[in-house]
């Protein structure tokens, strides 16, 4: 699968994976503006999300195919790579799987464990829109209020919208992403280890990493070490970018 991406800067490779129901947009003034000062930044479009193709596949071993695609197409021979969220844990999966092509790997507020099912409320509010009843984003985004009453969490998921000159759409797959999600939200746990530098990025205000998950992540990942942003939840790299920049500079300059 050829996925689509956005390429920023130059020098050593950084690739960057955007979570669940984002897309490599959410990373533009990050991977524009500040790494690319310091790096070739390619921020990836994982399938079923932003503009890359749709599959009926849709788990981890099938994006860690696409991404070797990626690197393999783009001549990448050992990257940095960082991902959010589900992002994050297809970068350790990728880490595990091809520890031969990461230099460092950079996770962002998940874990390598099991999760519940914390988007099910987003998945059934998404799909119980009908999108051909709403002539204007404005009133989507009244529409989804009813059942998400977090505006900056609408704008993020409306971002996923696209307008062909009569009517919206998902532009991601909505309904392939809802079927699959329970496979995003089992553990990492394949028997390997990656013996690279890696840095855990969690936020203060978020619950998904804690204390309790140190053990496992040391054990998949024995150069690990966490780093906590004060006063950012889930969404680190866009409720803090100055110190979560900061932290990430620091990492991949050694």
């Amino acid at each position: 699968m050829r996925l689509a991406y956005k390429k920023y800067g130059a020098g050593r490779p950084l690739v960057i994976l955007h979570g669940l129901l984002g897309a490599s947009g959410n990373w533009h003034t990050l991977a524009g503006k500040t790494f690319a000062a310091r790096f070739e930044v390619y921020a990836v479009d994982l399938r079923n999300h932003g503009r890359s193709p749709h599959s009926d596949v849709f788990d981890y071993p099938a994006m860690v195919e696409d991404l070797l695609e990626f690197v393999d197409e783009h001549g990448l021979a050992r990257v940095h790579l960082l991902g959010h969220s589900m992002g994050g844990k297809t970068a350790m999966h990728f880490a595990l799987a091809h520890p031969e092509r990461v230099e460092r790997l950079v996770v962002v507020d998940i874990g390598p464990g099991a999760y519940p099912p914390r988007h099910a409320e987003i998945f059934e509010a998404l799909r119980a829109l009908d999108l051909g009843a709403y002539a204007a984003r404005s009133d989507l985004d009244a529409a989804l209020a009813r059942r998400i009453p977090s505006y900056p969490i609408r704008q993020f998921l409306l971002k996923n919208l696209a307008y062909d000159g009569s009517g919206y759409a998902w532009q991601m797959n909505l309904e392939g992403l809802y079927r699959n999600y329970a496979r995003l939200n089992a553990a990492v746990d394949d028997g390997r280890t990656f013996a690279g530098p890696v840095l855990f990025i969690r936020g203060g205000a978020s619950d998904y990493v804690d204390e309790a998950d140190l053990p496992a992540i040391r054990a998949l990942f024995p150069q690990a070490y966490l780093v906590t942003i004060a006063g950012a939840g889930h969404w680190v790299h866009a409720e803090k970018p100055d110190a979560f920049a900061e932290a990430v500079l620091a990492f991949l300059g050694g």
